[in-house]
């Protein structure tokens, strides 16, 4: 385990507000003498310190996989798997499965196959909830297609939540990647959207919970 380079600026301050606000709760208590009061907020105050130090957490993992397989993406849940129209970039009918992650999740991002980048594109947003369905196409979003030694597409896009705002990726078109590496993180709640071919065989289900590199998602 690992705390991501992406947190340390947000972890830092943290630290220090939490840490002037835990000393102007030990001078309250100096003056009224209220223990519960001080206790609770200290309690509150260690939570705080918790919650945004676990969520830059990263696991360290290795991926175990075939050449023709897609790994999940992200740490989180399904909530979406469906033919749909994918507009940006192939414009054709694709597989699109969707993984939600809740602030307790894992937030690094990791390529779901090896092969050649393709296309990255940013796109400035709105900050609608995660599972809104357009959130896929209106929130601040990056979009990403890697192509497959086979020569097949995989287009992968990260999407912010109603929390999360900014998105953050590493790579470029033309770049060599390797399935399971890390290419981004997302800050706070958010939502990572695949889209696959029609033939894919997906291996994950409606309500699975699944793991960024550990779980199968699909394969080509």
């Amino acid at each position: 385990m690992k705390l991501h380079k992406e947190g340390f600026t947000i972890i830092i301050w943290t630290c220090i507000v939490l840490t002037v606000l835990q000393l102007v709760n030990f001078y309250l208590y100096d003056q009224i003498k209220l223990g519960w009061l001080f206790w609770l907020l200290s309690l509150g105050f260690i939570v705080v310190a918790v919650l945004v130090i676990q969520f830059f957490r990263v696991p360290i993992r290795k991926a175990a996989f075939e050449s023709n397989d897609v790994l999940c993406p992200a740490d989180g849940k399904i909530v979406v798997i469906e033919e749909t129209e994918e507009t940006e970039y192939f414009k054709d009918k694709r597989i699109q499965v969707s993984i939600f992650m809740s602030p307790l999740n894992v937030h690094a991002n990791f390529h779901p196959i090896s092969g050649t980048v393709k296309y990255v594109k940013y796109h400035s947003g709105k900050y609608l909830v995660a599972w809104h369905p357009k959130s896929s196409t209106e929130n601040e979003r990056s979009t990403l297609v890697t192509q497959h030694a086979n020569g097949t597409e995989v287009l992968f896009r990260q999407i912010a939540g109603a929390v999360a705002r900014r998105i953050i990726f590493y790579p470029e078109e033309g770049q060599e990647v390797v399935s399971g590496s890390e290419f981004g993180f997302i800050k706070f709640g958010s939502r990572i959207d695949v889209f696959l071919p029609l033939d894919a065989k997906i291996n994950v289900k409606i309500g699975d919970k699944v793991k960024g590199i550990k779980t199968l998602l699909a394969q080509l």
